[in-house]
């Protein structure tokens, strides 16, 4: 190695870089010199020459050494943090969220340590003339002991678009969602899972990943049921205005999910019925209020909806990045223009987010009302598009030239890079955390739980730079402590648990720390192997994780047991080369089975199961009640099954990797009406079995 390049590994490491890190098969790897080169130029630290190292060896010394107050100091409760040092003693205080005093004193010359009050929650420090805000974190988050009159919860998993209503106009709703919660609730659920609802992009329909969205910040308003705004019969009159009666009915019962018809569809119907709700002055008056509440955040998002909008339709497709420059500030003079100019468009998106949030209040009030002690678990999604609302509203919170991923692991052995942006470790400083806080309120606001995709974010994330390939990344360490403490106050202040997705590359301890810190990872039947491959018996698995039978990334129970997954494998050029998966995946079915019967959950699917004859290829109904029963008997604090699990349907929602039109990812709709889901014999058998298991 030679001195630049030694020089070029201690910045990396300075600035958060992994050089060395373990990849899933715990085998040591190292991060290629044009990689680190890569990634520390995106992360504003230029290292192409000796020169250039200097500099930013310095600029990283200036902020370890800054002596200015940070705008957010975080610490646990009761426990003592350290204040940027100064040659001369200073008064302090501490005052609550009520501007209460809670502490004072004197802290003399050179000292920096302080103890922060013991009571969780945000304190404004004062230090003569500076202030700050301190958090102050619990020891855990909400957990689900936590939670009143429930004992050993389990719940459904939904992906929200895909339920079914009669007049939906051929996409789920928070309608649907509604009554899903009830059927839920009758079947004794205490938790209902649904898939992200973040916003999306109003003027690209055909981008309707709920995991690649324009803002976590705020609601995808394609799942506002437009019938709540007037009424049915105002709803009626709107439709048969624009004609679009028919094209309603024939969205509704479509198989797959057309989203750029159902989304014009809904839109025009929300125009429509945002010009006939301007007549109402107490509507005006609560979105106002709304408008109001929300703030500067809300005006930026509702003004890049109708500013995209406008571009798309003179020709100018894309994100922000390709707009006229002087669009590209969203404080500038061009942008407040516009927004004067096209107030009604603006307003028009801000109504949406209203509905959206009144929409989604509602359904968590419908779930516990039905007898929930959870309710709603909402997701968020480990990032953003760098085209969409939020990063263009906060430029400076995000990463820029670089897209979150992940290394070649168990799920995908050539590695993925999703293209998505995500918050900058030094953009999260200086903000005081506060987009991720931001982010985790709007998660929060009207859910007893949610689940953080790829929860290994909070420690370090996979960022690729730009062009160079999934496995031409690194690993950026993240202010895991910090991020780990909001997460747990957030939690507590809303009552909310926390479930942490993480599967893949997991650092060492890191499952440790965050059960230490009450948020629950997850565990997955096709995972929980031994050394030996085979099935772990359910005693064995985690109490600090929620158990299930698989998830939207996975095959089903049914299309695992028959082999389903394996074509759509084939399909889309994800098979092994080399490898007999047919045959391996006959092992793995006696594997599954002698499990299934060795614990007990075989005899739950009826009959007197014989280990050495496992049901047969296409028998998949037992197997799904089994593998339900065997999850229920885990340890774990909370029990998820996903619909398509109780009801034994054989394809999965998405499938990483293949686009489209190889595999339709995210358009599936479930086979019946969300309100009798739960009704049929094979729903019937998976929901009694889970209820008595986790009741015995």
């Amino acid at each position: 190695m030679t001195d630049f390049d030694a020089r070029l590994v201690e910045l990396a490491g300075q600035a958060g870089i992994d050089v060395h890190w373990r990849d899933a098969n715990d085998r040591p790897q190292e991060v290629a010199m044009p990689t680190l080169r890569a990634v520390l130029e995106a992360l504003d630290l230029p290292c192409a020459s000796d020169g250039d190292l200097d500099l930013s060896f310095e600029r990283l010394r200036r902020e370890r050494e800054d002596a200015a107050l940070p705008r957010l100091l975080v610490a646990d409760a009761g426990a003592t943090f350290e204040v940027p040092p100064a040659a001369a003693a200073r008064r302090y205080r501490f005052e609550d969220e009520q501007g209460a005093p809670v502490g004072e004193g004197s802290l003399p010359a050179g000292e920096r340590t302080l103890r922060a009050p013991d009571g969780a929650g945000y304190y404004r420090l004062l230090l003569d003339e500076d202030a700050c805000l301190l958090a102050a974190a619990p020891a855990r988050a909400f957990g689900v002991g936590d939670v009143g009159g429930v004992h050993r919860p389990w719940g459904i998993a939904v992906q929200l678009a895909s339920l079914r209503r009669p007049g939906d106009g051929g996409v789920g709703d928070f309608t649907a969602l509604e009554q899903c919660a009830r059927a839920a609730a009758a079947r004794g659920a205490d938790a209902l899972a649904i898939s992200p609802v973040h916003a999306l992009f109003a003027a690209e329909p055909e981008r309707y990943s709920p995991y690649a969205p324009s803002s976590r910040l705020f609601l995808n308003p394609l799942y506002v049921d437009p019938a709540r705004v007037g009424g049915a019969n105002a709803l009626r009159t709107v439709a048969d205005a624009h004609n679009l009666r028919q094209e309603l009915a024939e969205l509704e019962w479509l198989e797959l999910i057309d989203w750029p018809r159902a989304a014009r569809a809904r839109m025009t119907l929300l125009r429509a019925l945002f010009d006939w709700s301007s007549a109402d002055s107490e509507l005006t008056r609560q979105l106002s209020a709304f408008r109001c509440a929300q703030g500067e955040p809300l005006e930026r998002h509702a003004r890049f909806e109708a500013l995209q909008l406008h571009f798309r339709a003179h020709g100018t497709p894309g994100g922000w990045q390709a707009w006229p420059a002087e669009y590209h500030d969203p404080t500038g003079h061009a942008v407040i223009e516009f927004a004067r100019e096209h107030s009604r468009d603006v307003a028009f998106h801000a109504f949406l987010q209203w509905l959206a949030a009144r929409g989604l209040e509602d359904a968590q009030h419908t779930a516990r009302r039905a007898g929930m002690g959870i309710g709603l678990i909402t997701d968020l999604a480990v990032g953003t598009d760098p085209g969409g609302s939020q990063a263009w509203s906060h430029q400076g919170e995000l990463l820029h030239g670089l897209s979150v991923g992940a290394p070649p692991d168990l799920l995908n052995r050539n590695g993925q890079d999703w293209g998505l942006t995500t918050f900058s470790p030094l953009g999260l400083r200086r903000s005081g955390y506060a987009g991720y806080l931001a982010m985790l309120r709007t998660a929060l606001a009207h859910a007893g739980g949610v689940r953080i995709d790829h929860v290994l974010g909070l420690k370090r994330l996979w960022l690729v730079p730009h062009g160079a390939g999934a496995t031409g990344g690194a690993y950026v360490r993240y202010p895991f402590d910090d991020l780990l403490r909001l997460l747990a106050l957030e939690s507590q202040r809303s009552r909310a648990i926390v479930i942490g997705e993480d599967l893949g590359t997991v650092p060492a301890d890191f499952r440790q720390r965050i059960a230490q810190a009450g948020v629950l990872g997850i565990r997955v039947l096709w995972f929980e192997r031994a050394a030996d491959r085979g099935f772990i018996a359910p005693q064995h698995w985690s109490a600090d994780a929620v158990a299930t039978t698989s998830t939207h990334d996975v095959p089903t129970v049914a299309g695992w047991w028959c082999g389903h997954d394996l074509q759509w494998r084939s399909r889309a050029g994800l098979a092994e080369p080399g490898v007999d998966e047919a045959a391996e995946r006959a092992v793995d079915r006696d594997r599954l089975w002698r499990a299934l019967c060795a614990s007990g959950a075989a005899q739950d699917a009826g009959g007197t199961p014989d280990e050495n004859r496992p049901p047969a290829t296409d028998d998949t109904v037992p197997v799904a009640v089994a593998a339900a029963s065997q999850v229920a008997r885990t340890p774990a604090p909370l029990v998820l099954i996903p619909a398509e699990d109780l009801l034994a349907l054989t394809d999965q929602p998405n499938l990483p990797g293949p686009t489209d039109a190889v595999h339709p990812n995210w358009r599936r709709r479930l086979p019946e009406s969300s309100a009798t889901l739960l009704d049929g014999p094979v729903a019937q058998a998976c929901c009694g079995v889970v209820a008595a298991v986790r009741e015995a």
